[in-house]
């Protein structure tokens, strides 16, 4: 009599993609496995947006739109300053913040707190290497004895360690876009309520705005420079930081005092990756490890819209996961290429790298904010987050056992 066990899967990454992944693999009767290498749950981080009906719908299937509804920033209208601090013209509340908005750190943990009764959550560790094999793939450890997995799943963000171990190197693209970013909290000493400021100047943009919690605000440096390699310490991205920012007015030297105290400060340059392929045999990619943007590419909504439909497809396909991979891929490139485009365009729209690109900015900013033009700009922004259908899957009533079943 042949025993049976479920499918088990790793997840590198319990960032959003992960746990998102995680929540659906489950329905689909699979065993979960999330390892990451942060020792707790990362809370901190930007704001993250959701607009459209794509986006709503899945928020929806996840039982997750009043949660987030709850926790929204309810950011407004965001102004864009002059050099003098001077109003250039404002930005409507739907252009940055969707139909919802909430802080990154909080959807990573209404994420957690849905999974983690019914997944294996491993923080403080990561995987330093991955052997496939016919029927499994052997996955070693930084702390802790090597184990095998049936699959496993790279949700471990643009710059993946499962994408670099697994992946060949000439199938992996990543393209800069000529701007680097940084971005921190920091106390709300501008008073900021349900709004948001932009300071630019040529090739710099500096943003501040008001956070879910009263006494905390946001702020984002955006400014053009080449790619400085991964192998920063802190006190050298404060430096390029701060090197961008020299001569700079408004509130800047103040931004500039209060990251140095950040105890959560991102620091990236804006980029995309383009796979030539989200899948090298039991071995596959969601989220930005796939298909992410630094900035502006919709990254959230696509991880956890990817989530949904590699489970599904594992699902669909009995867990046959050359099938699956293929048909997700499918799914997701078309609608996660032309989203990612966001990623392309939005340091440029930030920081102009001209006062002639300021003033064009501006000037298109306060046509699109008149009654006439503003319905047309509310599609222009949300068409591509709305050019994708979810599928529709059969998911087994949620239990504490997998259904889906492997002979061993």
């Amino acid at each position: 009599m042949q025993k049976t066990r479920p499918l088990t899967v790793l997840i590198s990454g319990a960032g959003i993609a992960g746990p998102a992944l995680a929540y659906w693999l489950r329905r689909a009767g699979l065993a979960p496995t999330v390892v990451e290498c942060a020792p707790a749950l990362r809370l901190g981080g930007q704001a993250v947006d959701f607009r459209g009906p794509v986006h709503r719908e899945i928020l929806e299937r996840m039982e997750l739109w009043e949660s987030v509804k709850e926790r929204q920033t309810h950011l407004g209208e965001h102004a864009m300053l002059a050099a003098d601090g001077s109003v250039s013209a404002v930005m409507p509340a739907f252009m940055l913040s969707g139909d919802v908005e909430i802080q990154r750190g909080d959807l990573s943990q209404i994420l957690y707190e849905r999974t983690v009764g019914e997944t294996e959550y491993l923080f403080g560790n990561e995987i330093t290497a991955l052997r496939q094999a016919s029927e499994h793939v052997r996955v070693e450890f930084l702390h802790g004895h090597s184990r095998s997995f049936d699959l496993v799943v790279g949700a471990d963000g643009l710059h993946s360690r499962v994408r670099s171990l697994a992946f060949d190197g000439e199938s992996v693209l990543l393209t800069h876009h000529g701007y680097l970013v940084a971005g921190f909290t920091l106390p709300n000493f501008l008073g900021l309520r349900r709004t948001g400021l932009t300071y630019s100047v040529p090739g710099l943009g500096v943003s501040v705005s008001s956070a879910r919690e009263p006494g905390q605000a946001r702020a984002l440096f955006c400014f053009r420079g080449k790619p400085p390699g991964d192998k920063l310490d802190l006190r050298a991205k404060q430096q390029l930081v701060e090197s961008a920012c020299a001569g700079a007015g408004w509130e800047v030297p103040r931004l500039l005092e209060e990251m140095r105290k950040a105890p959560d400060l991102f620091f990236d340059a804006i980029a995309s990756v383009h796979p030539k392929s989200f899948s090298q045999g039991r071995i596959a990619l969601v989220g930005d490890a796939a298909y992410g943007g630094t900035l502006g590419g919709q990254g959230t909504p696509l991880a956890m819209i990817g989530a949904y439909v590699l489970a599904g497809e594992l699902l669909a396909a009995r867990c046959e996961h050359r099938v699956a991979f293929e048909r997700y891929e499918a799914r997701m490139r078309p609608y996660a290429s032309k989203a990612q485009k966001g990623a392309k365009h939005v340091g440029g729209f930030l920081a102009p790298p001209s006062r002639l690109g300021l003033k064009t900015r501006n000037f298109y900013l306060r046509l699109f904010a008149t009654r006439a033009f503003s319905g047309l700009f509310k599609r222009i922004v949300n068409s591509a987050a709305k050019d994708f259908t979810l599928p529709d899957y059969t998911w087994p009533i949620a239990t504490s056992r997998p259904s889906h079943r492997l002979a061993v």
